[in-house]
């Protein structure tokens, strides 16, 4: 039977070294740093993780290949790339850019989109106990600079053979819906700056976008924008669809040090229906595979319930548990008629969020993944509306 499912995991590039970073952190540093020193907190915290596959450079074509193959067999259709532009431009681009784009295999099966990750960059790699933290870089943008940011997106990315499409429209989600609003000037400058966003899209041949926004209701990354997303702002600024980047954001932890996973995922899942209620688009429902954000801390520091990053940590978020939750998921697209949802994350070591395979469970969250979801008949479909959608894209006609 035909399947209609488009599975995407967000992309965290942090694993690779960045100018900016160098200059914070000093020379060569990348988050990988955090994840060796990581130790245990407490009695029976499973810390250090180590990767499988060792502490490799991602914005090596090579290593992001791999990554593409392995992503590609057990049933991913993209890769939702954290994608950073301050007011001086990109930030942490090379993952993306020398990796991805470069990979030896990267229009084979693997797509990739952006969710522009424009909140505060605060100095918590690693996080002090005290307060207030450095802001590094703000990420509310001026017009002018969104307007020079989306135009790289359209030129540079929408046209690639493989970006991910949903119904033929390019997807690209913002992460601080507040921040955006903040920066452009208020939601009627908003809706008019996404309006010429898409029309700009157009112009250029790649069709209007699908435009997503993330939700929360609880604050979890310092700096992140107050405003609440209701229904009326998503349909005043012409969202398409809405989802979450982490259960956090709209379900709390309850138990310290340790909450058990079961108990949080049947919390966290049984928020999707009232999501779908509450809005009028489409609410893609995100599947997390665990949560530890201890390493974001100073490892000689008490370990206490401080606020993010000091927080509760996933009891027992074995693959037989993300399973149950990927079910879940696929037992909420099949009644509510949604086409996609996402996973977090590929690459969320220092969150403890993360498909790659590590030294404990090898591959078995990635085989959770293929069980449940598979390869299906979407990913065809969607490439071969892709390759006509760039076709026209590049010759500058309309789609």
């Amino acid at each position: 039977m035909s399947v209609k499912y488009q599975i995407a995991a967000y992309y965290f590039p942090n694993y690779h070294v960045d100018p900016r970073n160098e200059v914070w952190h000093g020379k060569g540093w990348t988050e990988w740093d955090l994840v060796k020193n990581a130790r245990p907190r407490f009695s029976g915290h499973r810390q250090p993780r180590v990767p499988l596959w060792g502490y490799e450079d991602e914005s090596d074509p090579a290593v992001m290949g791999k990554k593409i193959d392995v992503a590609v067999a057990h049933g991913l259709d993209a890769f939702i790339f954290d994608w950073y532009w301050h007011e001086e431009g990109p930030y942490l681009s090379a993952a993306l850019e020398r990796g991805f784009l470069h990979a030896p295999n990267s229009s084979k099966g693997l797509a990739f989109a952006l969710m522009w990750a424009n909140h505060d960059w605060v100095d918590i790699h690693p996080a002090q106990r005290t307060k207030p933290w450095n802001v590094l870089r703000r990420g509310a943008v001026t017009p002018a600079v969104f307007r020079d940011a989306t135009a790289h997106v359209i030129d540079r990315y929408f046209s690639q053979a493989n970006y991910w499409r949903l119904d033929g429209r390019p997807y690209f989600s913002f992460y601080d819906v507040a921040k955006l609003v903040d920066g452009i000037g208020g939601p009627e400058a908003t809706a008019e700056t996404l309006a010429d966003f898409r029309m700009r899209s157009r112009q250029a041949g790649c069709g209007d976008l699908h435009l997503n926004a993330i939700l929360w209701t609880e604050i979890l990354l310092p700096g992140e924008g107050s405003r609440g997303i209701d229904r009326g702002l998503v349909e005043r600024l012409g969202f398409d669809s809405v989802t979450h980047y982490v259960w956090l954001h709209h379900t709390t932890m309850d138990r310290f040090p340790l909450t058990p996973y079961a108990d949080y995922r049947e919390s966290a899942v049984g928020q999707w229906e009232d999501f779908s209620r509450d809005f009028s688009v489409p609410y893609f429902p995100v599947v997390c595979t665990g949560w530890d954000s201890s390493p974001r801390t100073i490892a000689s520091d008490r370990y206490e319930l401080l606020g993010y990053p000091f927080l509760p940590i996933l009891e027992e978020a074995s693959p037989a548990e993300f399973r149950a939750a990927l079910e879940s998921a696929r037992a909420y697209l099949e009644s509510n008629g949604v086409q996609a949802a996402t996973i977090n994350a590929w690459n969320e070591w220092t969150e403890g969020s993360y498909l790659e395979p590590d030294t404990g469970h090898g591959l078995a969250y990635l085989e959770a993944v293929r069980d449940v979801f598979g390869r299906h008949t979407a990913s065809a479909h969607c490439r071969a509306g892709t390759r006509r959608a760039v076709r026209k894209c590049r010759s500058g006609g309309e789609v």
